[in-house]
């Protein structure tokens, strides 16, 4: 009896313990975390992110009836969009029951809780303001009475619809962008070639005596080296082009290679061929204005890989313009994509121009096309693919979302390379933007990985009326 009363005792005093500890730890949360808020969230969001939800951290999300309704008409389509609006219908799905209308369901450990909500009455203010009972303004709607009932709480809604935004803070709102996966430091894309001054040059010397590089060890850089930086070392006598080996560990000087016909015309370009002819560098990103060589110079190097890799593939998101979807296009799949691929063909006619008519590489790459170990499609035909044995091009990846890179990345098998280029100053999706862009994303993420390489090329090269329009127009 006497060991039953000291176990239940000592269960006591356990108990005491968890409670006080718990208590302590919630108390911690609070401090840091801050105030609990409510974040009602537009289509776009999930749209963009079908897992937003579960980024709010302990907040309380509230989704408009609205949101649903609109879901319902992506759900069907083979694009990034209508994948995202099936996939979170599944996952709200799993956590359905009456709460979730009425008390909130639970997200989870460490989360708040979730609600599916509709303005019970129209709001005059709104009304009044915009009478146009659009999915918009009922959002707003719903916004202003989960604000009216907590009035303790900041009360926000989440939007990636500029427009949206402005119209509830023009009422006194808070409106906000959805910020999980944007890019904090857009510095890297301001800037091309870096160039060390001053240097010793006899450390420039030696460099170009050791075709394998000199140690980092030996050198002491003033800024942050990561795995594959390439920049220019220069002194009064002499300079050399460089870049920084993670699986040597050394810095070695980089040489400026010709790709089927394709010389590099400035430092930019010889550094972009540097880490494309590398295969050691699984992942590439190559960014800069129009008119810099980005896709001539993957697919260069892609050509003069052809025996290391079984294909090439180069896509591209198609973007429709004026309205005009692929379905009023006539003809087969391969001929309704043919108008949105014709620039990818155009940087393969620029390498065929550039060798000779008898040339056996002009002959290869009429092979490699015949053969289909050279393809031109589509992203959206990529989706469930397993590429093995690929050099993979991806053209205007400042148009895709941090979702649909990640997607993209992950068909990649054994012995593939894959190459993402575009230009973050033409993004023509809605709601996306230098930061929030899937390209920009992917740079920031894998930055100090030893198989990525980036490349921000500044100077255009295709002709001195192209680079005038991109600096003046």
């Amino acid at each position: 009896m006497a060991t039953k009363a000291s176990e239940n005792a000592t269960m006591v005093e356990n108990t005491t313990k968890k409670s006080t500890t718990t208590k302590s730890k919630t108390k911690i949360k609070k401090e840091i975390t801050g105030p609990k808020k409510n974040f009602i969230l537009d289509t776009n969001v999930i749209l963009h992110d079908f897992e937003a939800i579960n980024n709010f951290e302990e907040n309380d999300i509230y989704i408009p009836f609205i949101v649903l309704e609109e879901l319902d008409k992506f759900k069907k389509g083979s694009e990034q969009i209508n994948y995202n609006a099936r996939a979170f219908v599944r996952e709200l799905d799993l956590i359905t029951d009456d709460d979730l209308f009425t008390s909130g369901a639970e997200l989870g450990l460490g989360k708040g809780k979730l609600y599916i909500v509709n303005a019970s009455k129209d709001n005059k203010k709104i009304t009044d303001a915009f009478p146009e009972r659009s999915p918009d303004n009922r959002i707003l709607s719903v916004l202003s009475e989960i604000a009216e009932k907590n009035p303790g709480m900041k009360t926000i809604l989440v939007s990636k619809d500029i427009n949206l935004r402005m119209k509830a803070r023009s009422l006194g709102f808070l409106a906000e962008d959805y910020i999980n996966d944007k890019v904090t430091d857009v510095n890297i894309f301001d800037t091309g070639e870096h160039v060390v001054e001053s240097f010793d040059p006899d450390m420039i010397d030696r460099i170009y005596a050791q075709p394998g590089g000199v140690d980092v060890s030996e050198f002491n850089f003033e800024f942050q080296l990561n795995p594959n930086h390439c920049f220019i070392l220069k002194s009064e006598r002499n300079s050399v082009l460089v870049r920084y080996n993670p699986f040597t560990q050394k810095i070695k000087k980089v040489e400026k290679d010709v790709n089927f016909g394709i010389h590099p015309r400035n430092a930019e370009q010889t550094f972009a061929f540097e880490v494309l002819n590398d295969p050691d560098i699984k992942l590439v990103g190559l960014t800069g204005k129009a008119g810099t060589g980005k896709t001539l110079l993957a697919l260069a190097s892609a050509l003069k890989q052809n025996k290391t890799y079984s294909q090439i593939l180069l896509a591209r998101p198609i973007v429709s313009l004026s309205n005009r979807d692929l379905g009023y296009l006539p003809g087969d799949e391969k001929q309704k994509v043919a108008p949105y691929m014709q620039p990818l063909f155009d940087n393969l006619n620029v390498i065929k121009s550039q060798l000779g008519q008898n040339s056996p590489d002009l002959r290869l790459i009429d092979e490699l096309q015949k053969t289909g170990r050279l393809e031109i499609e589509a992203l959206a035909f990529i989706r469930g693919r397993s590429l093995t044995e690929t050099f993979c091009i991806i053209d205007e990846a400042q148009n895709l979302t941090p979702h649909e890179v990640k997607t993209i990345i992950t068909r990649a098998g054994e012995n593939t390379k894959m190459v993402f280029t575009g230009d973050l100053q033409q993004i023509d999706s809605p709601y996306l933007d230098m930061q929030s862009n899937g390209l920009a994303y992917m740079i920031d993420k894998m930055r100090g990985q030893n198989i990525f390489g980036h490349v921000n090329l500044v100077k255009g090269e295709r002709s001195e009326l192209s680079e005038l329009a991109s600096n003046l127009l």
